[in-house]
C-alpha cells in the first residue's frame, strides 16, 4: 500500500487535509470522492529514505531528460487527470517525484504557467526540446474537445512505439559494429605485433618473399612508425564526414543513400513511411486540421527527401488538391499505400486508414531488422575472416617457401 497526502473540500465546502492509503493514485482518489470529497490535491508521500535522496537529487545537475522521461511524465499525468485530479495537482505530484533535476524544473515552471491561467497546450510550448510539434498539436486538439486523458493514452502510446523502434533500429547496428570492431582491432594487433616479430626471420630474404608478404611487411612498417598519422587521419576522416551529412547537400545524399542501398534501403523506407503515416494519422485522429497534419508529418518524418515530398504535398492541399495527387508523382511510397490513402480520402476515413497502414509498416520495419541483421551477419564474419586469412597467409607462404629451399638445398 502507498500513502497519499491530499488535500480535499467536503460537502459542505470545507478544506481538509490528511493521509491516506491506497493500491494507486486512481484507488485513493476513488476513496475521497466515495466519502463525498472534493480532491484539491493528492500527492504520494515519499518512502523511507525518499527524503535524504530528495535533498541529494537537488544538487544532481545531470542531462535534460530523456524519451522515457517524456514517456513516463505522460502516462502519469494520464492516470492522475482520469482519476478527477486536476492538472495543478497532477503536475505538483509528478514534479516531486521526478529524478531528473532539470526535468523537474521544468515541470515547475509548467504548473506555474498553468496556475497563472495558461492552458496546458500553451504552457508546454514554451519547451519544444521536450515537447514538439506532435505533441503540443495533439494537446491542444484534446483541450478543445475535452479528452484531454484519453488524448494522454494516445500520446503516449505513440512515445512509446517511437522509443521501441528507434531501440530495435539502434539494436540492428550494434552486431555488426562489434563485429566491424573486432575486425580492425584483430586486424592492427597483427599487423603491429606480429608480423614485426617475422621481420627479424625474413631479413635478408626479401627476393624470396612472395608479394602479399612484401606488402603487409611494409604496411607493418609504416603503421608501426606513423601510427599517429593513421589515428589522426581516421579521426578527420570521421570528423569531416559528420560534418558534411550535417550540410543541406550532405545531409541530401546521405539520406539518399539509406532510402537506396541495396541491403538497408528497405529497412530504411519501412522507418520513415511507418514514421510519417503514423504521425499523420494521430493527428488526424486527434482532430488536428489537415494542412498543421502535413506540415508536423514532414518535420517528424526524419528524412530529408520524405520532408520534401511531404511539403509538396501541403502545397497540393493549400490549392485545393487531394493528398494523393501529390503522393502518386513520388517513388517514396508504394503505389499500393497510395491507393489507400486515395480510397481513405474517398470514404472520409482517411485517419483510421493511415493507422492501419502504419501497424502494417510497423510490422515491416521489424521483418526488415531482422532481415538486414541476418544479411550483414555473415558478410562481416566471410569479411573478416578473409582479413585473417590473408594474414595468415602472407605469413606462412614465405616459410613454406624457404623450408622448401633449405629441403632442396
Amino acid at each position: 500500500m502507498q500513502h497519499y497526502r491530499f488535500q480535499a473540500r467536503n460537502a459542505r465546502g470545507e478544506l481538509t487535509a490528511g493521509v491516506l492509503s491506497a493500491e494507486s493514485v486512481a484507488g485513493a482518489a476513488q476513496a475521497l470522492r466515495a466519502r463525498g470529497d472534493h480532491v484539491v490535491q493528492l500527492v504520494p508521500m515519499a518512502a523511507a529514505g525518499e527524503d535524504l535522496r530528495a535533498a541529494l537529487r537537488k544538487f544532481n545537475y545531470t542531462s535534460g531528460p530523456s524519451s522515457k522521461d517524456i514517456l513516463d511524465f505522460t502516462t502519469q499525468l494520464a492516470v492522475m487527470i482520469r482519476a478527477g485530479i486536476s492538472i495543478r495537482a497532477a503536475l505538483d505530484g509528478i514534479s516531486e517525484q521526478v529524478q531528473n533535476a532539470k526535468f523537474r524544473r521544468i515541470l515547475f515552471q509548467i504548473k506555474s504557467d498553468v496556475e497563472s491561467g495558461k492552458q496546458f497546450s500553451e504552457a508546454i510550448t514554451r519547451h519544444p526540446k521536450l515537447f514538439g510539434p506532435l505533441y503540443v498539436n495533439m494537446v491542444k486538439a484534446s483541450e478543445m474537445s475535452g479528452s484531454f486523458a484519453k488524448m494522454l493514452d494516445r500520446i503516449a502510446a505513440y512515445l512509446a512505439q517511437e522509443i521501441e523502434t528507434r531501440k530495435m533500429v539502434i539494436g540492428a547496428s550494434i552486431y555488426p559494429g562489434i563485429i566491424a570492431l573486432m575486425a580492425i582491432s584483430t586486424t592492427v594487433f597483427l599487423l603491429t605485433f606480429v608480423l614485426p616479430s617475422f621481420a627479424g626471420v625474413f631479413k635478408g630474404k626479401e627476393d624470396a618473399l612472395p608479394g602479399p608478404t612484401i606488402f603487409l611487411m611494409g604496411l607493418s612498417t609504416f603503421m608501426v612508425k606513423y601510427w599517429w598519422l593513421l589515428l589522426l587521419t581516421a579521426v578527420v576522416t570521421i570528423s569531416s564526414f559528420i560534418a558534411f551529412i550535417r550540410t543541406e547537400f550532405g545531409g541530401l545524399w546521405w539520406d539518399k543513400f539509406k532510402i537506396s542501398a541495396p541491403i538497408i534501403k528497405r529497412m530504411f523506407r519501412a522507418l520513415y513511411i511507418s514514421r510519417s503515416l503514423q504521425t499523420m494519422g494521430e493527428l488526424l485522429n486527434a482532430g488536428v486540421p489537415m494542412l498543421d497534419t502535413i506540415a508536423i508529418t514532414g518535420d517528424i518524418s526524419g528524412n530529408r527527401h520524405y520532408k520534401r515530398l511531404w511539403r509538396s504535398v501541403y502545397g497540393a492541399v493549400k490549392q485545393g488538391k487531394k493528398v494523393q495527387t501529390q503522393l502518386s508523382r513520388s517513388t517514396l511510397l508504394p503505389r499500393s499505400v497510395i491507393q489507400m490513402i486515395s480510397a481513405g480520402e474517398e470514404s472520409g476515413k482517411l485517419g483510421e486508414v493511415l493507422d492501419e497502414i502504419s501497424i502494417f509498416y510497423s510490422k515491416a520495419l521489424k521483418d526488415a531488422i531482422k532481415t538486414v541483421t541476418s544479411m550483414i551477419e555473415p558478410i562481416m564474419i566471410v569479411l573478416m575472416g578473409s582479413v585473417v586469412g590473408f594474414i595468415a597467409m602472407a605469413i606462412i607462404l614465405p616459410i613454406f617457401k624457404m623450408s622448401s629451399l633449405v629441403s632442396g638445398k
